[in-house]
């Protein structure tokens, strides 16, 4: 049995804590932009202290639930739509819903103002919410975690969260994996394009490469920052292939930036993998359709997105969950090691 909810503060008790009119809180819960920057921090720290929920939501919680479950994804609209990833989660999160009596929101988190996606989930709209791509920026969600029920796919950078509910693969055992393939072929000299370092996939890959290469008494050849996108991958090899970097092997940490890679790599006139052994994480429609296929280490986001959705409707159902559910990965042999 869940504990019955505590009675919710009212508009004059927030406005009262935050030194503002009723009126102010009233813009600022409604998302309102005729909110000065000042007056907006001190009603969203007053509503995260006092743990308000506004009126709208009161009276649903006094129905039951809402029965409506938010897919939060704090990226640009372009790379959601380009990224296989997300749409695999997204369907393996709705083929769970479906089959329960909650419905599914897909929001994408505003570039301009992200926090404009916070006060909608903190309004009463949902009953949990599914935290994809979270990036170590995103701080409003290690505060939205004590209000409402989340679950994250990937790694969280929060780390001052009470509890956190994590669906994820091994990004470390994958990445060392993708990366002795290499090392398996002879290559000594190896190079890496690494994902954004204020991702939790990001920084893990970097580490299991690196793991990788220390256990087998190599130094890395070089190490580049990307962003997880082909265009970042194209990019950094020219980049590479222009300052005459020296290496035999490369580990992408993603199938998307190794595509890019493979690109380039082959407009600069190397063969793949006689010149330079290629490996990456991600067993997407772009390791597929690179030339040469990649080897990858695959996972399988349609089933994250089921277990996310499960999880998450059962924290709310007041089940207990365990707070780290780690995937199966799977090494995937192409021709491109």
């Amino acid at each position: 049995m869940q504990e019955p909810r505590k009675p919710q503060a009212t508009l004059e008790v927030v406005a009262e804590r935050a030194g503002v009119s009723r009126a102010t809180v009233s813009r600022v819960v409604n998302g309102s932009d005729r909110v000065k920057a000042d007056a907006r921090k001190a009603v969203e720290q007053a509503i995260r202290e006092l743990n308000y929920v506004p009126n709208r939501a009161a009276r649903s919680l006094a129905q039951g639930r809402t029965n409506s479950i938010a897919l939060v994804v704090p990226e640009n609209t372009a790379k959601f739509f380009a990224d296989p990833y997300f749409a695999k989660v997204v369907q393996g999160a709705a083929q769970y819903v479906a089959g329960t009596e909650f419905m599914l929101t897909l929001l994408l988190s505003t570039e301009s103002d992200p926090a404009k996606t916070t006060r909608y989930l903190q309004g009463g709209n949902v009953d949990g919410a599914l935290v994809l791509s979270h990036h170590a920026a995103d701080r409003s969600y290690a505060d939205l975690g004590s209000l409402l029920p989340l679950v994250y796919g990937g790694r969280t950078m929060s780390t001052d969260q009470n509890e956190i509910y994590v669906v994820d693969i091994d990004n470390i055992a994958a990445a060392r994996q993708a990366t002795e393939v290499i090392i398996a072929q002879g290559r000594t000299r190896l190079a890496m394009i690494a994902g954004p370092q204020d991702m939790g996939a990001g920084l893990d890959r970097l580490t299991g490469f690196q793991q990788a290469v220390h256990n087998a008494g190599l130094e890395p050849a070089v190490i580049r920052i990307g962003d997880f996108t082909p265009a970042s991958g194209h990019r950094i090899m020219q980049q590479l292939i222009e300052s005459k970097a020296d290496f035999d092997g490369l580990f992408a940490a993603s199938a998307q930036m190794g595509f890019g890679a493979l690109q380039a790599l082959a407009e600069a006139g190397f063969k793949v993998p006689a010149d330079v052994s290629v490996t990456a994480v991600d067993d997407d429609s772009f390791a597929r359709s690179s030339t040469p296929p990649l080897t990858t280490i695959a996972q399988f986001p349609e089933r994250q997105g089921e277990i996310m959705a499960e999880l998450l409707i059962k924290r709310i159902q007041g089940e207990q969950v365990p707070e780290w559910s780690i995937m199966d990965t799977k090494l995937v042999l192409r021709d491109s090691h």
